[in-house]
């Protein structure tokens, strides 16, 4: 075979590959004009396709046209999230699954347990199960525990290791001492220090006064208060907070407290040590009452120049706008270090009372949306009493 016919026979596979992916798209029927035909594997993806995202596709009437639906019956459904898993990677199937429950509302669905078995667990399908606690028959929650514990345990393992590393490093810097050894010179903050003491012969600076790291000893505590929005668009932020909440609680050198909050104000802190049970001890939904919430949190502070309060929420108050703006206020003139988090997620900032946030970073608490990945370098920065690094 010559090299022209190699050339060609190239073109002609990447023109049907093309044609293929074009088909997938269109879904079939009289109009896609792709004239492709789909068999085997691809026709039984194409139809797991169809049936979450045909829209009305089941009233095509072209050869190959998608037959689109779930039937809104748990075999059906079942059956459909074994084809997922089957013909697409673990990261579409968590966001056909979360279409899916939009879409086709099968919210419900997920209170039968084989239903639960089916599925593949993230975040997102962890906020759907928490917002059906309430709702949840005592022969499906031994199933979502587990599904739900699956996710936390994931979580951890993901984000524990950095998360500790990163804020013991924090603990260790916030305890200045002026007799450093030398593998503990802060030489920044010693060069700064000892400017006046240059010496321009010699081109140096003469360090009179050093000043280092100590090491945080396990009685050297600060507290950390984490202040979470359970509204039911904050269910993801109400997730990852939990498992940083546990992390957090499992180091000795910080009192951690964990309150979630709707119009009611709830103290968690007690079940910190399993991050599923502050999950199943929250409740996705309702009001939000952001000044009851601050006014709990300040009533626990006992050492505000060693707290870090951290509220996460969409600032959306439908409680008192001005008392929480003051409790803001007081906190911080008090010398306490306060985190304004419109998120705790992957998914980006979401909608937000831009009012209340432009009213808090004039009171120097700026808020922002936070990755997982992000939230140990904010709490570290807090920890130390430094900028935080706002995305």
């Amino acid at each position: 075979m010559s090299g022209v016919d190699r050339a060609q026979d190239t073109a002609d596979l990447a023109g049907g590959e093309r044609l293929r992916r074009w088909r997938m798209v269109l879904g079939g029927g009289d109009a896609e004009g792709t004239g492709c035909v789909l068999a085997g594997r691809d026709a039984a993806m194409d139809a797991a396709l169809g049936a979450l995202y045909g829209g009305d596709a089941g009233s095509r009437k072209g050869p190959g046209a998608r037959s689109a639906g779930l039937g809104g019956s748990a075999p059906n459904v079942a059956r459909w999230l074994g084809d997922i898993r089957t013909y697409f990677p673990g990261s579409v199937v968590q966001v056909m699954q979360r279409d899916a429950i939009e879409r086709l509302g099968l919210s419900t669905l997920l209170l039968e347990p084989e239903m639960l078995e089916a599925v593949e667990p993230d975040v997102h399908l962890v906020g759907t199960l928490l917002s059906l606690n309430k709702a949840m028959p005592e022969t499906t929650k031994e199933t979502a525990r587990a599904v739900v514990r699956k996710v936390v345990e994931q979580l951890e393992k993901k984000l524990a290791a950095r998360t500790r590393a990163t804020l013991t490093g924090a603990l260790d810097r916030s305890a200045r001492i002026s007799r450093p050894r030398h593998h503990d010179i802060d030489w920044d903050r010693t060069i700064r220090a000892n400017l006046k003491n240059y010496l321009p012969e010699y081109r140096t600076v003469v360090p009179e006064r050093l000043i280092g790291y100590g090491r945080a000893a396990q009685s050297v505590k600060k507290e950390v208060i984490l202040c979470i929005d359970q509204s039911g668009s904050m269910a993801a932020s109400v997730v990852y907070a939990s498992v940083f909440g546990a992390v957090l609680a499992s180091m000795r050198s910080i009192a951690t407290r964990l309150v979630v909050f709707d119009t009611a104000v709830v103290d968690l802190t007690d079940q910190l040590d399993d991050p599923v049970d502050v999950l199943f001890g929250t409740q996705l939904g309702g009001g939000t009452d952001i000044n009851r919430a601050l006014a709990y949190c300040q009533s626990k502070i006992t050492r505000p120049a060693d707290t870090v309060v951290v509220l996460i929420s969409d600032l959306y108050e439908g409680g008192i706008r001005n008392e929480m703006l003051k409790r803001v206020a007081a906190m911080k003139g008090a010398g306490v270090e306060f985190v304004t988090l419109l998120a705790l997620s992957d998914e980006g900032a979401p909608a937000y009372d831009r009012e209340h946030a432009a009213a808090l970073a004039a009171l120097g608490a700026p808020a922002f949306a936070c990755t997982p990945d992000l939230f140990p370098e904010v709490m570290a920065a807090a920890l130390e009493k430094r900028p935080l690094p706002t995305p």
